[in-house]
């Protein structure tokens, strides 16, 4: 087995080596703890998450929130449920909603990958650049979207004949555009988290309740 320690922001131990028991039993043992672990076919990340993390988690899990309270979508918020695919991944992400297939987890106490859909979005903080271990996580899992934002860059990757591809900026082409949220152009929403770390919680997320019903308004 071997270890390596990533500096802060983000306090990482990655382990190899580690068997699927050994991860079932770690994640036993830290149960709501404020630690995150991530296993991908022998490789053990345990991350703790700083402030800065946290925040940017946070603010873009209210944004999605938000676009689906004005863009009428319904959604099942599932936070840092654990995802496991047995002997081979296991994670938590920093949010994941159910928006398509939410009526085939809405109301069930425990997610069975054998027979539960995966998230259909999944949002991820990366400040330490960790996020392609994530990536094949999420592949493995099926997961059809996930947000990275890196605390300057956002990224939407769409997974496409089981590989990710991240959408590009290009004005009114679907290769620009969410799966969740099609009709919004989602990565204009970085301005928006640049602002997260200065500007009001509350008013940071009014100013982007306003910015999505322009955008709505655009497209009638």
């Amino acid at each position: 087995m071997t270890a390596q320690t990533l500096a802060p922001p983000e306090q990482i131990v990655q382990l190899s080596g580690i068997s699927w028991q050994t991860y079932e039993t770690l994640l036993a043992e830290i149960g709501d703890r404020q630690i995150r672990l991530t296993y991908n076919r022998g490789n053990l990340e345990i991350m703790v998450p700083s402030p800065e993390h946290e925040r940017f988690k946070e603010v873009l899990g209210r944004f999605v929130e938000t676009l689906a309270e004005e863009l009428d979508v319904k959604i099942e918020p599932l936070g840092s449920t654990t995802f496991k695919r047995p002997e081979l991944s296991g994670v938590e992400p920093d949010k994941c909603f159910y928006i398509q297939n939410l009526s085939a987890v809405k109301g069930k106490k425990r997610i069975d990958m054998n027979q539960d859909p995966p998230p259909d979005l999944v949002v991820e903080i990366d400040i330490t650049s960790r996020s392609e271990n994530s990536l094949q996580v999420y592949r493995d899992l099926g997961v059809p979207e996930v947000w990275i934002y890196n605390g300057v860059r956002l990224r939407i990757n769409r997974l496409e004949n089981r590989e990710y591809v991240e959408c590009v900026s290009l004005r009114d082409s679907f290769a620009s555009r969410s799966l969740a949220f099609p009709s919004v152009a989602i990565l204009e929403i970085v301005r928006f988290l640049e602002q997260a770390e200065t500007m009001d919680y509350l008013e940071l997320v009014k100013s982007f309740r306003t910015w999505v019903k322009s955008q709505i308004q655009q497209n009638q």
